[in-house]
């Protein structure tokens, strides 16, 4: 005897096959399903904010009442050519380029040696070495810094304990990046710049180191070349790219950073420190919007460089 199937299962059965039949003849409509909601989300949450940021630039704010105008105007980014404002932007322009500049130094033997030499439990060490940091809180990190650099800290004590201390007081005696106390300098907010974001740095130089074939530098050694020029000519070319994308971290984050500055360094502002006292102290959402323009410009035009030297192969 023939048993009959619910009409519900069947009609049910029916459109899932014949859904799972036109998927499977259409992979790129599979995709643009799967991809709808996170570019919904995109689009919308990230892009529009974006976009909404950039419309509050192009108002002004009337000094009279307080309240924007909302009228298309390009004073607001007039404001920026100020010798005021646009001393924030090159100072922090140039902190976020000397900060990438010194991790890469810095992070250059370090990931060369993990990408050559370490192994096994030396390479879980270096690994645990890097990302051990980047667990511990952000806030914590800065502020145990304004305590070791304080003129009651660590470093000052060892100092003196070495008879030293007569080069910290001539080096904080330097203008523009000295100060009361390294805590209270610029130099101070660069060596916190560079201690948090050198993990960013050190990953992507040592993914780029690992892609270069050790016959490359045996090879060159063999024709004669220097360890100096194999450095020079061979092994610094190849890793470039890893160099160029940890300065994407390196260079964005500072830029856009304003707690390092706030808590270490002097009165000076950042641009990160700008917005966030014309938007919240002083109200010129305008300004603001144009400052936090800046970044983004700038983190534009370096992305675009930063694609035709290949450093994207290396994140």
């Amino acid at each position: 005897m023939t048993q009959v199937q619910p009409a519900h299962f069947t009609s049910a059965g029916g459109i899932g096959t014949r859904l799972s039949d036109i998927l499977w003849r259409h992979p790129r409509l599979l995709i643009a399903l799967l991809l709808l909601p996170p570019a919904l989300w995109l689009g919308v949450i990230y892009l529009g904010s974006l976009f909404a940021l950039l419309a509050q630039s192009f108002f002004s704010i009337d000094h009279f009442t307080g309240l924007v105008k909302y009228e298309f105007t390009l004073s607001t980014y007039a404001q920026l050519i100020r010798p005021s404002n646009f001393d924030i932007i090159l100072r922090t322009v140039v902190m976020a380029f000397c900060v990438s500049l010194t991790s890469a130094v810095i992070s250059f033997p370090i990931a060369y040696f993990a990408a050559r030499y370490a192994r096994g439990a030396w390479r879980a060490v270096f690994y645990l070495g890097i990302m051990m940091p980047l667990w511990s809180s952000y806030l914590v990190k800065i502020y145990a810094w304004k305590l070791i650099l304080a003129k009651e800290g660590i470093l000052t004590w060892a100092l003196q304990k070495l008879h030293l201390e007569w080069v910290l007081d001539a080096f904080l005696a330097l203008p523009v990046i000295g100060g009361n106390s390294l805590s209270v300098s610029t130099a101070g907010t660069f060596i916190v710049f560079v201690y948090v974001w050198l993990p960013f740095m050190i990953l992507p130089i040592q993914a780029a180191l690992e892609r270069v074939p050790p016959s490359m530098l045996e090879a060159s050694g063999d024709l004669g070349a220097t360890p100096a020029q194999t450095f020079r000519h061979v092994l610094l070319p190849l890793a470039l790219p890893g160099v160029v994308a940890g300065s994407i971290f390196t260079f964005s984050l500072t830029l856009g950073d304003y707690i390092i500055p706030q808590i270490i360094g002097t009165s000076r502002l950042f641009i990160g420190q700008a917005v966030y006292q014309h938007q919240g102290i002083a109200g010129n959402i305008p300004l603001a919007a144009a400052f936090a323009m800046v970044p983004i410009a700038i983190m534009g035009l370096y992305l675009w460089a930063a694609k035709r030297m290949g450093a994207f192969d290396a994140l």
